[in-house]
C-alpha cells in the first residue's frame, strides 16, 4: 500500500502507486509512528522540492526525521507552494532565489510563499487573466490541473500530463501557483516538466 506522500499541484497528499521525478518535505516531520498522517500538512515554513538522488544518500522514507514527499515534476512543485532546495539543488535554488520578488534568501522566500500557498488550512487561489500566465503555471478548471505550456494546458494526473487542450484566451482563471514563483516564471526560470509533457 502507497504512503500518503505525492504531492498535488492543490497541495494534498495523496496515496498512489505512480513514481514522481522529484523529493522534498516540509520542514520535518509530520507523520505518525505508524507512517499514517493526522490533520497536520507542514511541520514548518520550509517547503522544498529536491533531487531524487545525491551522494549517493539513502533515506527510511518516513523514518525518524522527516515526511518525505514526491512531485511529478517542479511544475507541480511550484503549484502546491514549494522552492528549490539549497543542498541537493544549490543551482537551481540560486537562479530561483535571485528571480524571487523582495527577498532572496531561503528564510525570507519561505515565510512570503507560506502566505501566500495556504488561507488558514487551505490551498490559496488567486484570479488572474490567462493570457497573462508564463508556460509552468498550474490553473485549476473544474477540480482538475491544468498546466500552462504556449497555447496548450496540458492536464495533470498523478501519472503524468495525460491531454492537451487548447489555451483559452481572455478568461479570468484560478491559479495555483503562488504569486511570486509566477513572477519567478515570468523573469525566465524554466522548471522542471514531466517527460509526458511532449504529448
Amino acid at each position: 500500500m502507497p504512503l500518503q506522500n505525492r504531492v498535488t499541484p492543490f497541495a494534498d497528499l495523496v496515496a498512489v502507486s505512480a513514481r514522481g521525478t522529484l523529493f522534498g518535505n516540509r520542514g520535518g516531520k509530520f507523520h505518525r509512528d505508524d507512517r499514517t498522517l493526522s490533520q497536520r500538512r507542514w511541520a514548518s515554513r520550509q517547503w522544498i522540492c529536491c533531487a531524487l538522488d545525491f551522494k549517493g544518500r539513502q533515506r527510511d522514507v518516513w523514518g525518524r526525521f522527516y515526511t518525505e514527499l514526491f512531485f511529478l515534476d517542479e511544475v507541480t512543485a511550484f503549484a502546491a507552494g514549494h522552492r528549490p532546495c539549497f543542498e541537493c539543488r544549490r543551482k537551481d535554488a540560486q537562479a530561483f532565489a535571485a528571480l524571487f520578488p523582495r527577498a532572496h534568501k531561503a528564510p525570507d522566500m519561505d515565510t512570503i510563499l507560506h502566505r501566500e500557498r495556504l488561507e488558514g488550512r487551505a490551498k490559496r487561489i488567486n484570479r488572474r487573466a490567462i493570457d497573462t500566465l508564463p508556460d509552468g503555471a498550474m490553473i485549476a478548471r473544474n477540480g482538475e490541473a491544468f498546466a500552462v505550456r504556449g497555447t496548450q494546458l496540458m492536464h495533470w494526473t498523478p501519472a503524468g500530463y495525460d491531454r492537451a487542450l487548447r489555451r483559452p484566451r481572455g478568461i479570468d482563471v484560478d491559479v495555483l501557483t503562488p504569486p511570486s514563483i509566477i513572477k519567478v516564471l515570468e523573469r525566465g526560470y524554466a522548471p522542471l516538466w514531466h517527460s509526458t509533457v511532449t504529448l
